[in-house]
């Protein structure tokens, strides 16, 4: 121990010290493959997010964007982070030099110079030499701001596209929409109804630096519902024209209160706040590490803060998921919550370093639940998607209940939570969980009585079971824990010994056969049993809430073990990005959220270490510091809230228990702001001369279980100390 205190003192002054942690994240990983991240300007948590769109379809581009595309369509104004389905693309602006468009143009896309695009937290630019413009994005939590900056004084214009959004099978978006031109004042404003991913309305303001000077009105195409403008502008000795966009859930009133928040500040002080924001949340963990390690990581971080957005207009007001129109709790309401990724690491990374944002995040659960009469499951600008499956918001209150947040009512979550397991849901789609009937009668879902998913589906409602029987232990409803403690045990009737997978069962009991375990299957491309995944990914899922009895239903710790072995070693036939089969190691497939607990799953056998070795080999061959630098969907942050986590040495296994599993940091040293003023220093003593064993962990000089690392005893503040060992000979 003494030489990791000398190590301390060492490096101490340089985590202490200023730098701009910004210059470390790079916007663009993840923005080449399968990654689908977006690489333009927005703040932590922000409503509105301004970025090129390269296309507005395929699922390639659900972000609007790919690295490797040759155009520029323009640039929307609001965008999901990480997702696999393309929703928002509000506002298309594209602007160019002169007089080249009339009303029988056709083409405003163009080619850009690859070189000149950049990025930052709060910023992008890329010029578009045809174009003859730069192209400048920043924005505040609310308003969009656009610049461009034309090679020439004089004459421009911009296409303002009300059209355009990010497609998901369909190309007719837009229902109707209403909007006003008032060319004096140079504003566009009005409100687009649409029916994509989600049935929503987004209202707008688009206020320009100077008047425009002539409207044209673009033919309607056969599906069009939402008009199109080419705006000219005359800027005279000017070269320079501003755009700011603001957004509303609501209506156009709101849109232009939201507007007022920034008139009296310039692009520049614009950018300057988001930069320092940005600089501030990223400093909430401070790592002494390589510099290609610190843009990963930094770059991973910045990812992790994006989404949930926060979509409450500045008076507070929000449209919520059934349309109406509410008052925020505490003026937040949070949207595209991607819970059924991110319940496993983004929102518990939260509760430690944003959690004065935890409260009203789940304040915005319960006013959903008062609304829509169940939890959310994955929300885009506050509208139920009905993605995914299970009931992923449980063990997000679970969590935050059992690390003591208290800001919202205790008794409406639990009720919320037992609502959302136990009533019908008549009017969700025909695809989600409408009853609960089977799952009640036998205790999980028979294939032949579920359209699909059944083996997935029954894992995955056993974790939200065993949040609810913990929030309900917690809150003394004896009742109400005995009876999802018992429902959260149902995956051990889907257990086949046989085969020693979760295998689905019909209502008779029988076993599915045929059965491959290596299929993976997916509702959107190969129906069955399983979710983007196969029986070896998700026979692991009820570690999530219960990998001690899981461990004992393969044969106890050791043939855990063994079992975990087989996994990393049996080999997938072949990458399948759409079924979740890619950044593979054996049956581990890091490309998707049902693998990311796995490895850490070590620490319930004899031989964790071989856990600590599998975590630094997915952290050195999944992650770059480049745009290819994400294998799989980001996810709003998951795919990067799992390096955050494992840099750190720890993970939130069992999401919803207020505690995490020990691995091995990646780094010597790390500081995080805790709440309160409170530090907590993360130092791997031997780090420099073994790597990747961590043989054991104190904090303040306590020893610590491997498998029970306390949340609260852990915000506290001081020293988590690892010693570092080398690994054990096989």
């Amino acid at each position: 121990m003494k030489a990791a205190a000398t190590l301390f003192t060492l490096l101490a002054p340089l985590l202490a010290a200023a730098q701009s942690l910004t210059a470390y994240v790079n916007p663009f990983i993840g923005t080449d493959g399968t990654g689908h991240v977006f690489p333009g300007a927005t703040r932590p948590f922000g409503m509105v997010a301004p970025s090129p769109d390269n296309n507005d379809r395929g699922w390639s581009y659900a972000s609007g964007y790919q690295y490797r595309a040759k155009t520029i369509m323009g640039f929307s104004n609001t965008h999901i982070s990480g997702a696999g389905i393309g929703e928002l693309g509000d506002v298309l602006l594209q602007p160019r030099m002169g007089r080249a468009w009339d009303s029988i143009s056709t083409r405003f896309e163009t080619g850009y110079a690859k070189r000149s695009e950049s990025a930052q937290p709060g910023y992008y630019t890329v010029r578009l030499p045809a174009h003859g413009v730069k192209v400048e994005l920043t924005a505040t939590q609310r308003v969009a701001l656009q610049r461009y900056r034309f090679d020439k004084a004089g004459t421009a214009q911009v296409l303002a596209d009300l059209q355009h959004g990010i497609l998901f099978q369909t190309d007719a978006r837009v229902t109707h929409s209403d909007v006003k031109v008032d060319a004096a004042k140079g504003e566009i404003s009005g409100t687009v109804h649409s029916r994509n991913w989600v049935e929503r309305e987004a209202s707008f303001v688009v206020q320009f630096s100077a008047p425009i000077q002539r409207v044209i009105t673009l033919p309607s195409r056969p599906k069009d519902k939402a008009p199109r403008y080419v705006l000219n502008f005359d800027l005279g000795s000017d070269r320079t024209l501003q755009a700011r966009v603001a957004l509303s859930t609501v209506d156009v009133d709101g849109a232009r209160r939201n507007l007022e928040e920034v008139q009296a500040m310039s692009f520049d002080e614009v950018h300057g706040e988001a930069a320092a924001q940005w600089e501030d949340m990223l400093g909430r963990i401070r790592i002494e590490a390589p510099e290609r390690q610190k843009r990963i990581f930094y770059s991973a971080l910045y990812r992790t803060l994006m989404h949930p957005s926060d979509i409450a207009d500045v008076d507070g007001r929000v449209r919520g998921p059934t349309g109406q129109v509410q008052l925020a709790p505490g003026g937040h309401y949070y949207s595209t919550m991607s819970l059924w990724d991110t319940f496993r690491a983004v929102q518990p990374l939260f509760t430690l370093i944003v959690p004065e944002r935890v409260d009203s995040m789940v304040a915005t659960l319960i006013e959903h639940h008062k609304a829509q009469g169940y939890l959310p499951l994955w929300t885009a600008w506050g509208r139920e998607t009905h993605t995914m499956i299970g009931n992923p918001a449980l063990p997000v209150i679970a969590d935050a209940l059992a690390k003591g947040f208290k800001g919202f009512d205790a008794q409406a979550a639990l009720r919320a939570m037992v609502e959302t397991s136990t009533l019908p849901r008549p009017d969700a789609p025909a695809w989600a969980q409408r009853s609960w009937a089977s799952y009640e009668q036998y205790g999980y879902l028979p294939f032949d009585k579920e359209p699909g998913e059944a083996v997935s589906k029954t894992l995955e409602y056993g974790v939200g079971d065993a949040a609810v029987a913990q929030v309900a232990a917690q809150l003394g409803d004896s009742a109400t824990e005995l009876r999802f403690a018992e429902r959260a045990q149902g995956y051990r009737k889907l257990w086949d010994e046989g085969t020693r997978q979760m295998r689905g069962r019909d209502s008779q009991g029988n076993w599915r056969t045929p059965f491959d375990p290596l299929t993976a299957t997916s509702p959107l491309g190969n129906p069955g049993d399983y979710t983007e995944a196969n029986a070896w990914q998700y026979s692991l899922t009820p570690g999530l809430h219960d990998p001690q009895g899981l461990a004992q239903l393969m044969g106890g710790p050791a043939a855990f073990g063994r079992w975990l072995d087989e996994f990393f070693s049996v080999k997938q036939r072949g990458v399948d990005k759409h079924q979740g089969q890619e950044a593979l190691i054996g049956q581990y497939a890091h490309g998707n959220e049902p693998s990311h607990h796995i490895a850490y799953l070590y620490a319930y056998t004899p031989q964790p270490w071989k856990g600590h070795a599998l975590i630094q080999r997915i952290s050195r061959a999944f992650y770059a510091d480049s745009p290819a630098g994400i294998t799989g969907n980001d996810d709003c942050g998951q795919m990067s809230a799992w390096y955050v986590f494992s840099t750190l040495g720890l993970y939130p296994v069992r999401a919803a228990s207020g505690s995490y599993v020990l691995g091995s940091p990646q780094v010597a040293l790390a500081q995080l702001r805790l709440a309160d003023g409170k530090t907590l220093r993360v130092v791997a003593g031997g780090f420099a001369e073994s790597r990747p064993y961590a043989a054991q962990a104190w904090l303040n000089g306590r020893a610590v279980a491997a498998t029970q690392m306390d949340h609260t005893a852990l915000t506290q503040g001081g020293e988590l100390r690892f010693e570092m060992r080398p690994l054990p000979r096989r």
